[in-house]
Parts: structure tokens; C-alpha cells; sequence
């Protein structure tokens, strides 16, 4: 939990940032979202990697290897929005995006030795502490970025000094503090997962997900609400700048940051009662209705905040109860390899919707990116109706 708050206020600071220092860049809005794709696109390549690490030498390994790589590309996309040099940018994205899928793997290290009916409150703890770095993070870049501009650093630069200091401290804490390691103490630590490739791994964890409906469902939430999310959030700065509002449009990213983390307590506990179908249904419905929030009316900076706090809830629902299903219905055998899995297709998909979401603002507006995230949270709902809750292991456990 203290790593996270670190090493997540830094990665949300660059994150919040990111399009307007490559609308400052490029002088245009239709490949500003390319950085946040690359960074969904280096968590997407990293995931497997991390979780076969993870695999065969514990989780504290492979979280802190996680956050060096953070540091590293923190460093490089300072240098490179300082120099201009947009496409350094771009890669320095990715590096930063490998790091970052330590921060998201945290979560299932709090799984790694829970009780069964606490899974979804230990998770949604890991989830929780998000809140702190991650609203913070966007408020403190503005004071950072003004501190740097009357330093003599270029607008929106020097929040990238924000993001190696935070995976820096996050690395510090895994490795003096996350003794002993949980994964050694559950017995999922296997030292021949060093002989699989990353390609072996997704293989076998495609195999087993796909053989396992709720593990399908469970990685269908996870995925598509990421996707949603990516792709509004990243265009309502540009959106609202468009209107005039650029520097609120931070605030507005702390207040969805805020949905995404801030209630995951209440919701872990919540789906530990009522199920994790269920709160999959909900947050997919919440997720619809804040996306449409978004471009109901006419421009309000109020509908806005409320529309992206919900986005935030919905996705928040989505994941929590999402990472708990998908490490109850699968044996241990399985549970890394699926884990990693469902970052992949989080970071692919995410990395789409972030590369897309310029060129479908530039083109047809950002009502379309609203609705086409509206049709994802749709699609989430279907299939959660029409999978059968009395499967669920949790369920079955209390009855």
C-alpha cells in the first residue's frame, strides 16, 4: 500500500500531463494521445515479463524490478520533453509504462495469502491507497510545473521529475519492507517458469482462461472498462481545453482519479457480500452512465466532473471485483500466468483506445469517443448477465 502511493502519484502526475506537453510538442491534437498509448503499450509488454519474474523468484523481485524500470523512464521523458524530441518521448512512454505494471500488479499481492471471504477487501486496500497518490498527483504537477517553467524548464516538463521520485521511494519500500515475500509463503513460486518464454506463458494462460467462464468474464470487465476509461480520460484535457479550461482540466482528472480509487474499500467489502458478478453488472452500468454524462447537454465543467468521477467508479467496480474473481476461479498453477494475462490485455487494449482516441477527436468530435466508451460498458453488463452467479466460488463457498 505505501509503494503505491508513491510510485502512483508519480505515474498519474506524467499521465495527466502527458497529451498537453505533446499538444505543446506537435501543435496539434491528433497524435497528442499517442505518449498515453505508449504507455498503455509498455504495460501491456511488461505484464507477462513481471509475472513470470514474479513467478519464479517472488513478488518482491519482481515488483521492485517493476519500479526501476519506472524510474528509468520517468528520467527519459524528462529530458526528452525538455529537448523537444517528441519521439524519445514516445519511447521513454513505453519504458514508463513497463513500470507502471508493477504498480498494478500490487494488487495481487495482497491476494497472495487472503482469506477467502476478504480477497476483495485486501485487493480493493492495495486499490484504495491509489486515491492519495493518485489525486494528489495531478494537483502537485501544476505547482511543479509552474516551479519548473520559472526554473527554465518547458511548459508541463517538469512534472516528469514527479514520476522517478515516486517509483524510486516505491522501490525502496518493496524492497525493505515486503518481508517475507507473500508469494513464497502461498506456494506459488515455481523456479521452472524461468524456462517459458513470455509467449509460453500467454499461451497457457489463454488456455486456461478460456477454459474457465468466469475467468473469461472476470478478464472481459477488467479489460474493456480499462479500455473506456483510457480512452476518455485521456481527451478530456484537450476537450476542456478546447473550451478553456486546460489548467481545471487537472482538477477534473484528480476528481475522476478520486472515483477510481477513493471508494474501493467499501467496494471490495460490497463484493465480498453480494458477489463479484454483481458488482461486475453495477460497475459496468455506472461506467455507461458516466460516459454519457460526459456529452449530454451542452459543455458544463460541472457535468464533466461528475460524468469522469463516475467513469473512475464504474472502472473501479469493474477491476476490484474483476482481480478477485479471476485469482478465486482458477488453481494456483494458473493464477500468475492468468494475472499477467489480464494486464496484457488491459495494457493492449488501453494502448488502442489512447492511440484512437486523438484521431477520433480530431475527426468526429469527442461525443464519439463518449459513446464508443458507453457501447464497451454495454458490452461488460451482457456478459455479466448471462453468466450464471450460482457458479460463482464464492457463492458456492457460503451456501
Amino acid at each position: 500500500m505505501a509503494a503505491n502511493v508513491f510510485a502512483y502519484a508519480g505515474f498519474v502526475a506524467i499521465s495527466a500531463v502527458s497529451a498537453l506537453l505533446a499538444r505543446e510538442m506537435l501543435s496539434s491534437d491528433t497524435l497528442a494521445g499517442i505518449p498515453a498509448a505508449s504507455a498503455t503499450l509498455g504495460t501491456a509488454l511488461a505484464a507477462t515479463p513481471l509475472a513470470l519474474r514474479s513467478k519464479r523468484k517472488g513478488r518482491r523481485r519482481g515488483v521492485r524490478a517493476g519500479y526501476l524500470v519506472g524510474v528509468i523512464g520517468a528520467l527519459a521523458a524528462l529530458f526528452a520533453g525538455q529537448a523537444g524530441l517528441f519521439w524519445l518521448f514516445v519511447v521513454a512512454s513505453i519504458v514508463l509504462g513497463a513500470g507502471h505494471t508493477a504498480t498494478l500488479q500490487n494488487r495481487y499481492a495482497a491476494a497472495d495469502l487472503s482469506e477467502d471471504d476478504r480477497r476483495g477487501r485486501d485487493i480493493s486496500l492495495v486499490v484504495w491507497v491509489g486515491t492519495v497518490g493518485g489525486v494528489l498527483g495531478p494537483v502537485l504537477a501544476r505547482s511543479v510545473n509552474r516551479a519548473g517553467m520559472e526554473m527554465g524548464l518547458g511548459e508541463w516538463v517538469s512534472p516528469m521529475a514527479m514520476g522517478a521520485v515516486g517509483f524510486a521511494v516505491g522501490w525502496a519500500i518493496i524492497e525493505t519492507r515486503l518481508r517475507p515475500d507473500p508469494l513464497e509463503l502461498a506456494g506459488g513460486v515455481d523456479p521452472d517458469a524461468e524456462h517459458q518464454s513470455p509467449l509460453r506463458g500467454i499461451g497457457q494462460a489463454w488456455r486456461a482462461v478460456m477454459g474457465t467462464p468466469l475467468a473469461r468474464l472476470a478478464i472481459t470487465a477488467m479489460a474493456l472498462s480499462h479500455m473506456a476509461m483510457v480512452a476518455v480520460m485521456v481527451m478530456t484535457p484537450l476537450h476542456m481545453r478546447d473550451h478553456g479550461h486546460a489548467e481545471l482540466a487537472l482538477l477534473v482528472i484528480s476528481a475522476h482519479v478520486f472515483g477510481m480509487f477513493g471508494f474501493a474499500p467499501l467496494i471490495g467489502r460490497w463484493s465480498d457480500k453480494r458477489g463479484r458478478i454483481v458488482a461486475i453488472r453495477v460497475g459496468a452500468s455506472v461506467l455507461a452512465v458516466g460516459t454519457v454524462a460526459t456529452v449530454v447537454g451542452p459543455y458544463t465543467p460541472s457535468v464533466i466532473f461528475a460524468g469522469l468521477f463516475l467513469l473512475g467508479l464504474g472502472w473501479n467496480m469493474a477491476y476490484v471485483a474483476g482481480s478477485a474473481l479471476l485469482t478465486e476461479c482458477l488453481p494456483v498453477r494458473d493464477r500468475l500466468g492468468a494475472q499477467g494475462l489480464s494486464d496484457v490485455l488491459m495494457g493492449a487494449l488501453g494502448a488502442a483506445a489512447a492511440l484512437g482516441s486523438g484521431i477520433v477527436k480530431s475527426a468526429v468530435g469527442f461525443s464519439w469517443l463518449a459513446y464508443f466508451a458507453t457501447a464497451l460498458g454495454m458490452t461488460i453488463l451482457a456478459f455479466g448477465l448471462v453468466t450464471n452467479r450460482s457458479r460463482e466460488p464464492l457463492l458456492a463457498r457460503a451456501q
